[in-house]
């Protein structure tokens, strides 16, 4: 029997096409993957790395400042009624809270009807990792500023230690930031004078940059450097695993960097590593760091300028080297009731209060690339 052939290609019915007409499948659902929309997730590490405390009722705290004292010889039949020298001295610092900070979207209700994705929860990521980037950023230029500044105790014939500056290689090029072994010299130089200087080995810490950090495990991961109880990819994530003279090392495109965040390219010079860009970095990436001029709307504490951090590429520091004093975490609000239908839509609104600077100026190391130690910024020790 004889089969008749058939050309289906005209008769398929193809319910991807739009009128049964051009690219068969335009009307299928583009699925959504909220790791598309994520950019740069910058995680506020520096919270739990340095002194927070919580304000309320009130718009500072005080810190008090105890120097060192001596033991003396008692003499026989004198009354014991404090050492000769009056010691031990006391000064204070006191950290003011910053003008509230705030990441917002609004959401109309259309657009998060018509959309085939989870809206909301997307923009509240958004917001917090400003929030987030903000609040580390605050904190890396107090500690870099720390570490160029004398004790705050000034008492006649007594000297407390101050902060350190640490070069990084011998060479007048920013490209010795990038160098492995420099950086683990560097290291240990910083923990000898952290040690010289009697702060605590509790709460050491160093924060570079992905680069710095990868560089590292690269060249010397395997030499000592790494906790040996963390196994597998647990390096490669820069969460203090890696440790050089017992100071745990994380990374960060929120520290001061040669006047940047956390990057900066161009051809090697003394302000300059000499990383080529590798194209399509976005806007956020190599932000310069603000200037006061810029930047003092909402701000009540001194970070610092972006002519301050030409040269810094890394810090070390001890918990009591900085303060952050919150009045009000980080949170998120939504707007609801009468104002969402008169706007027929919320706004999504994240918000803290904080401020911080630096404590103890003995616990705050800065590593510099590309010139000696101190001449750059305001360096005093």
């Amino acid at each position: 029997m004889a089969h008749q052939s058939t050309d289906l290609t005209t008769s398929l019915t193809r319910p991807g096409q739009s009128n049964a007409t051009g690219d068969a499948r335009a009307l299928y659902l583009k699925l959504f993957s909220g790791e598309m929309f994520k950019g740069f997730q910058h995680n506020a590490i520096a919270r739990d790395l340095v002194m927070k405390r919580t304000l309320k009722n009130g718009s500072s705290l005080q810190f008090i400042y105890t120097g060192h004292t001596k033991a003396e010889y008692h003499t026989p039949g004198n009354a014991i009624l404090g050492n000769t020298d009056g010691a031990p001295p006391v000064a204070q610092k006191t950290i003011t809270v910053d003008d509230l900070l705030i990441s917002s979207a609004f959401v109309y209700e259309l657009d998060e009807t018509l959309a085939h994705y989870e809206l909301r929860g997307e923009i509240s990521k958004k917001i917090g990792y400003a929030l987030a980037q903000k609040y580390d950023r605050l904190i890396f230029r107090a500690i870099a500023r720390g570490a160029r500044a004398a004790s705050p105790i000034t008492k006649a014939n007594f000297v407390e230690p101050g902060g350190t500056q640490i070069r990084v290689g011998a060479n007048n090029s920013g490209a010795d930031a990038y160098v492995a072994a420099s950086l683990v010299n560097a290291f240990y130089d910083a923990a000898a004078a952290l040690d010289e200087k009697g702060v605590s080995t509790e709460g050491r810490v160093g924060v570079l940059n992905p680069r710095q950090y990868y560089e590292l495990i690269q060249q010397v991961g395997d030499n000592g450097l790494v906790n040996r109880d963390e196994q597998g990819t647990s390096r490669q994530k820069g969460n203090g695993i890696v440790e050089i003279a017992g100071i745990k090392i994380f990374k960060s495109m929120n520290i001061p960097f040669f006047g940047k965040y956390g990057t900066k390219y161009g051809s090697a010079n003394a302000t300059t590593p000499g990383v080529i860009d590798p194209g399509n970095t976005g806007s956020f990436v190599g932000e310069a760091v603000e200037d006061a001029a810029n930047d003092v709307t909402g701000i009540n504490n001194e970070y610092g300028e972006e002519t301050e951090f030409a040269n810094s590429c890394g810090l070390i520091f001890q918990k009591e080297g900085a303060g952050v004093v919150e009045s009000i975490g980080p949170q998120v609000q939504v707007t609801s009731g009468d104002v969402s239908v008169i706007y027929q839509g919320d706004v999504i609104l994240g918000r803290l209060a904080m401020g911080a600077d630096y404590l103890n100026p003995a616990a705050c190391v800065e590593l510099v690339a590309g010139a000696a130690a101190g001449s750059s910024g305001n360096a005093a020790f």
